[in-house]
């Protein structure tokens, strides 16, 4: 495996002499360092892909290129117009339910190895956001839907 590189170290004390216990192998380490390798290589391909989109792309300013685009129409009215708060309150809502199943999926994962607290803290979270999905529907935030 490619991450193989870890059980070099298992039994390698480096600092054995000072009492030192910095890098001894552990577990916990090469776990985190999954997410370390993800994030190097996600940061590099974006760095590679935003380089090679700039290089690639054509340079040519053309009249279509600066003319103002409104739905294949010429901009009419004015641009500051004021339209519906709830297309934010729809946003929100969508953040917080997106938010939730973020929280939602590393418990599901670990619900076999979690007590009793976990259990009702996650049950009370999950109330508080239905209450809340109950108050936005009964002030009519949703009615436009």
């Amino acid at each position: 495996m490619f991450f193989d590189v870890f059980n070099m170290y298992k039994q390698i004390d480096f600092f054995s002499e000072t009492g030192s216990n910095f890098l001894n192998y552990n577990y916990l380490n090469e776990q985190y360092s999954y997410i370390l390798y993800y994030g190097i290589i996600s940061f590099g391909l974006c760095c590679i892909l935003f380089v090679l989109a700039f290089i690639l792309s054509p340079k040519d300013i053309t009249f279509e290129k600066v003319s103002p685009y409104e739905c294949g129409f010429e901009p009419f009215g004015d641009a500051h117009s004021i339209f519906s708060i709830q297309f934010f309150i729809v946003g929100i809502l969508f953040m917080i339910f997106d938010l939730e199943l973020a929280y939602l999926f590393p418990w599901i994962a670990n619900l076999g190895n979690l007590c009793f607290f976990s259990f009702f803290i996650m049950f009370f979270f999950l109330l508080l956001l239905t209450i809340g999905l109950i108050y936005e529907w009964k002030k009519g935030a949703l009615d436009w839907i």
